[in-house]
């Protein structure tokens, strides 16, 4: 198939509008038209990953971490990511980086972090806001089920766990056409007098152009009547971190032994135990610091994450147990969750899982 299939479909599940300003998600290598048949996930994309997919015949890299964050201004070999970069294009090759697009779904990273750790009622730990907007239009009493459903059907009307939401109220419209109109009802030049739902519905911001071609092709008027609004509300499908309970509450010992059993950390840093039981866990695959307060405000009692520097541990203050177990460790069944997506999607494309741990950490124990 073609290569933009499989990234139009990934992108579906984790939009590139959801990635932080700072990351570099998305095709970094290759051409959308490019013909492929396999796959090779992993979670970075290192020369020997490379050499990995061009030794299994795989056309495409499918990495969770993008191969290149800042532009590259020279390609002479001199760097790691020069070198992947240049063996890539030579071997026709494509790389897809899925970062923190993926980090930032509900269905994405940390889910599999909670899922791994035995969470339930988890939810996302900072929702995002500014990705919703609101839609308003004007449609003929009769017309108006079927503008409503093409909008649904465009991704409108998604809140929390409930879809098809709008609402909607009667009114009179009024409109004259010029000369050379075709008005759907009423005659040009002459002012008309409509009954018309107004309907309003939200939506996400990223799908608007989407919506936007529905609107359109489902509404009678020649022209169509909208409104565009954005809205501050937070989006509770997308967000950094996640946290959710356990079944059974457990000492911090404990739970610190479940991690790095079900995790397959090698060694776990952590603050000094609080003396609380644990209940309640936040969690937030790689550097997750910046999520400390949320995760101390929302009652979480252990925070797994990783990346914390010396002088940021202090920031628990008593209040909550930092438990970094490794970036790498943190983020590798990401591998496994994309697998079994694209599987699940394309039963008929072949999809590998690298060989290679490319954990660049070693543990001198």
């Amino acid at each position: 198939m073609k290569l933009s299939l499989l990234t139009t479909y990934l992108e579906s599940l984790a939009p590139l509008a959801y990635q932080e300003d700072y990351d570099n998600s998305g095709l970094i290598v290759g051409n959308p038209e490019q013909e492929v048949n396999q796959a090779l996930i992993s979670l970075d994309c290192t020369e020997a990953v490379v050499d990995e997919a061009i030794a299994k015949g795989c056309q495409v890299i499918i990495s969770h971490h993008p191969i290149v964050f800042r532009g590259l201004k020279k390609f002479n070999g001199k760097t790691y990511v020069e070198r992947v970069v240049e063996k890539a294009i030579r071997n026709h090759i494509a790389i897809y980086a899925i970062h923190t697009n993926l980090d930032n779904v509900m269905n994405g990273v940390n889910e599999r972090i909670c899922e791994t750790l035995g969470l339930t009622n988890c939810r996302i730990l900072n929702p995002k806001n500014g990705l919703l907007k609101k839609l308003v239009t004007y449609v003929p009493t009769e017309k108006a089920e079927q503008v409503r459903n093409a909008l649904f059907h465009a991704g409108a009307g998604n809140i929390g766990d409930y879809s098809e939401c709008s609402f909607s109220a009667e009114g009179t419209g009024t409109f004259k056409g010029g000369e050379d109109t075709n008005p759907y009802v009423g005659e040009p030049g002459t002012r008309h007098y409509e009954n018309e739902v107004r309907i309003e519905t939200v939506y996400p911001a990223n799908l608007e152009s989407k919506l936007l071609m529905a609107l359109f092709l489902a509404h009678p008027y020649e022209e169509v009547a909208y409104d565009l609004y954005s809205l501050t509300n937070q989006h509770q499908q997308v967000g950094s971190g996640m946290i959710g309970e356990l079944d059974e509450v457990m000492d911090e010992g404990e739970f610190l032994f479940e991690i790095k059993e079900k995790m397959q950390a090698q060694v776990i840093r952590h603050t000094a135990f609080t003396g609380k039981s644990v209940k309640r866990v936040a969690v937030c695959g790689g550097a997750g610091g910046f999520l400390l307060k949320h995760a101390i405000a929302a009652g979480a009692d252990v925070f797994v994450t990783a990346d914390y520097k010396y002088h940021e541990f202090f920031d628990a203050e008593g209040k909550i147990v930092i438990a970094d177990i490794g970036h790498f460790e943190s983020e590798q069944f990401t591998q496994q969750l994309l697998y079994e997506i694209i599987r699940k999607k394309f039963t008929n494309f072949a999809v590998r899982l690298t060989e290679i741990n490319t954990n660049p950490v070693k543990y001198f124990i």
